[in-house]
């Protein structure tokens, strides 16, 4: 496999990836969690450690708070890799009230297909903007 894999199993995740940043599934706890695995994990930008029940509450109250008032994380250069027959791992990055952050994911296919296992972000500052 390739560095830049475009595999069915890429192609599945960066699509379950992207439902993840549409607003209306944010704002919804029962089709946020169905993307996420049930050992799911992530260290977030701030640093903080979530699981699967603690990312959803988070996510979820954040979204209806900020329906209103805040656009939607934009995705780019997004790419995948799929490591194994059931593990893909994708890298992107994330821009949010001009926040950015690199993001790293790790999905496994499931009887209930592809599912979001391990996510990790990291803030950073794009290099045309800093001086």
């Amino acid at each position: 496999m390739t560095a830049h894999d475009h595999t069915p199993a890429v192609a599945a995740a960066i699509e379950r990836e992207l439902r993840l940043l549409d607003p209306a599934v944010r704002r919804d706890p029962v089709l946020f969690a169905a993307l996420l695995h049930p050992d799911f994990h992530e260290f977030g930008r701030s640093g903080r450690h979530w699981d699967r029940a603690s990312m959803t509450a988070e996510i979820t109250a954040a979204a209806a708070d900020d329906a209103p008032r805040s656009a939607p994380p934009t995705a780019s250069r997004m790419r995948g890799v799929q490591l194994a027959d059931d593990v893909v791992h994708l890298t992107f990055d994330t821009e949010r009230d001009g926040h950015w952050t690199h993001r790293s994911s790790v999905w496994r296919r499931t009887d209930r297909g592809w599912l979001l296992y391990f996510h990790q972000g990291t803030p950073f500052t794009p290099v045309t903007q800093r001086q």
